[in-house]
């Protein structure tokens, strides 16, 4: 809190009076009343910020990944492939599988299998003179294998019978395209390819995350306390029904009880991936 206090003068001011004032009645009356922090060296973890930087770059790439396959971020995916120059594990794993809504992340060195790549020239540069047959060549081409040459050597050879023909990065048109199940994005030296394939039981827990997050909605928008037990009612969906007779939501926003029908101090309509149903909340 004190070292927050100059960012965020109110919250920090908050904080301390519910958690050191409250209790301690000599300390400072404000915080910002009380000595900044003074920086203990020996817990800088220059390891762990290194680590920490990997994962907001691997989730960051992973969004992305998600909103390229139109994967919204409640529904829960099964694997992402990760390439990069650090392999993590334990509660780094942990961090990137909660944030990204992933059940299995593996790191792997080869990640050109989820993604491909199309040719075309650069008519400003090639010139029309070999414009038919360079098109040709390049849409024969095997996109990984001719990205790798270019990669490597930095040009593609052709012979057109007058000659080789070279063509650099300069000179061509790439288009990435995506293996089919697969979504891949890349930043300099991360690479992420994430799962989009949906099973039944997946869509199943995309449907549950969402309604839960619906009728978390409801509790703020109906005023109840945090701690307030609710009963819960839906209506008019047999999908969603056969949904919430199949798995328990009661634990997660406190209910007592989940009920068919109308009802509630409050009730609304919502469309759940596609799904109208009526929810209605009431405190007990």
């Amino acid at each position: 809190a004190k070292a927050a206090a100059p960012m965020v003068p109110f919250l920090a001011e908050a904080i301390y009076q519910n958690l050191v004032r409250s209790i301690d009645k000599t300390a400072p009356e404000s915080i910002h009343l009380c000595d900044f922090p003074t920086v203990e060296e020996k817990w800088i973890d220059k390891e762990l910020e290194s680590k920490m930087d990997e994962i907001i770059r691997i989730v960051e790439l992973g969004r992305a990944a998600r909103n390229g396959a139109n994967r919204k971020n409640r529904q829960p995916l099964a694997e992402m492939y990760v390439k990069a120059d650090k392999d993590l594990d334990g509660f780094y794993m942990d961090i990137i599988r909660e944030e990204l809504n992933i059940k299995e992340v593996i790191f792997t060195k080869e990640v050109e299998g989820f993604v491909s790549y199309n040719f075309k020239p650069q008519l400003k540069t090639v010139g029309p003179k070999y414009g038919k047959q360079i098109r040709e060549a390049l849409a024969g081409l095997d996109g990984r294998a001719a990205k790798a040459i270019l990669d490597s050597e930095g040009k593609l050879s052709f012979d057109f019978g007058e000659g080789p023909v070279e063509l650099t990065a300069d000179d061509l048109l790439i288009e990435t395209t995506q293996r089919e199940g697969f979504y891949t994005v890349s930043d300099r030296d991360i690479t992420v390819a994430i799962d989009t394939v949906l099973t039944p039981a997946l869509i199943e827990e995309g449907f549950m995350r969402e309604i839960i997050s619906k009728v978390q909605t409801m509790r703020k928008e109906a005023d109840f306390n945090v701690t307030d037990r609710i009963r819960v009612y839906y209506d008019g969906n047999a999908r969603i029904a056969e949904i919430l007779a199949a798995n328990d939501i009661k634990g997660d926003v406190l209910a007592v009880e989940v009920v068919a029908g109308k009802g509630g101090e409050l009730s609304k309509e919502w469309n759940i991936n596609g799904e109208k149903v009526t929810l209605g909340v009431a405190r007990v």
